[in-house]
């Protein structure tokens, strides 16, 4: 328990120090060339579809997870805290997310409006070619929002449970989603993995939205919060992601809109304004919810001593 805490720990500070390096050979780029070899709907009759997503799903999980697994339960405990904490990182992103949301605010402020649609389009798989630029900004930080719990609060989450084999499987199934979970051709083949990611993410999201209510507590703005949480969660599609958008755009004080499919939180601000407020939500809770893990860990390892 004591060394998973300081797995945690250790690898939040290599996400801040080395980020996401851009390389064909990180394991989450090799993971989804896997699914993109097997996850093609015309590879398999329409009538088997489901039963292939399953079947591809499960394989891909053990594939993935199965290192990481080696290095938890038979790797010596220095050559596991030499590795663990660079494992870890792999599932998770958190400088990721804050560097994609500064390269749309750049690019808006030095390109204008085409080159803020372009680089929010690598973001978003919205069509971005007549947003205006409150819309650009919203795009980039409802992804930065949604992702809070996907890229960061989720992983560690089910490292605290699991150890290292949880936070991978976690990321097998969140990248699942990410590539097949579409209502298109994609349906029969991702429906399974788009399931298996909401029940995942149930409660990391709501552990978050608790604590982005207290940090917004904390800053005079819990009524706010918790108004735009009742009203706006259920809004975007999915049971998780709306949880986080909705706690910060009524904290922030910021309206996060998708054309023509949900608004959440009310325009006190435009997000120009507020994007540093939104920035510093995500840092908290990811701050806030490391702590709350590392002592629990650090409990239960002292309890297993008593």
């Amino acid at each position: 328990m004591a060394a998973a805490a300081v797995v945690v720990a250790a690898s939040l500070l290599v996400d801040r120090l080395v980020g996401d390096p851009h390389s064909r050979y990180h394991p989450v780029a090799i993971l989804g060339r896997f699914i993109g070899w097997w996850g093609v709907p015309a590879r398999y009759p329409p009538g088997i579809q489901r039963v292939a997503g399953v079947a591809g799903a499960v394989l891909t999980v053990a594939l993935f997870a199965a290192p990481f697994a080696l290095v938890q339960f038979a790797a010596p405990w220095y050559l596991y805290l030499l590795l663990a904490p660079f494992l870890l990182k792999t599932c998770l992103a958190w400088r990721a997310l804050e560097e994609h949301a500064a390269a749309v605010v750049q690019a808006l402020d030095d390109g204008g409006i085409d080159a803020g649609r372009c680089e929010v389009g690598m973001m978003v798989s919205r069509d971005t070619a007549r947003l205006d630029p409150e819309h650009v900004l919203s795009a980039a930080y409802e992804s930065m929002t949604e992702n809070l719990v996907d890229s960061i609060v989720s992983p560690l989450f089910y490292f605290g449970l699991f150890g290292l084999t949880g936070a991978a499987a976690f990321r097998a199934v969140n990248t699942l989603d990410a590539m097949l979970g579409y209502r298109d051709e994609r349906l029969r083949l991702g429906w399974f993995p788009a399931r298996a990611d909401d029940i995942a993410n149930f409660v990391p999201a709501r552990l978050t939205g608790l604590i982005l209510l207290a940090y917004f507590a904390a800053k005079g703005r819990f009524g706010p919060a918790w108004a735009a949480l009742r009203r706006d969660a259920k809004k975007r599609p999915g049971f998780n992601g709306g949880i986080p958008m909705a706690v910060i755009a009524g904290g922030v004080g910021v309206r996060l809109e998708k054309p023509g499919a949900y608004t959440i939180g009310d325009p006190e601000r435009t997000l120009a304004e507020a994007g540093a407020g939104i920035v510093r939500a995500v840092r908290a809770a990811t701050i806030i919810f490391a702590i709350l893990e590392i002592a629990a860990l650090f409990l239960l390892w002292s309890m297993s001593y008593t």
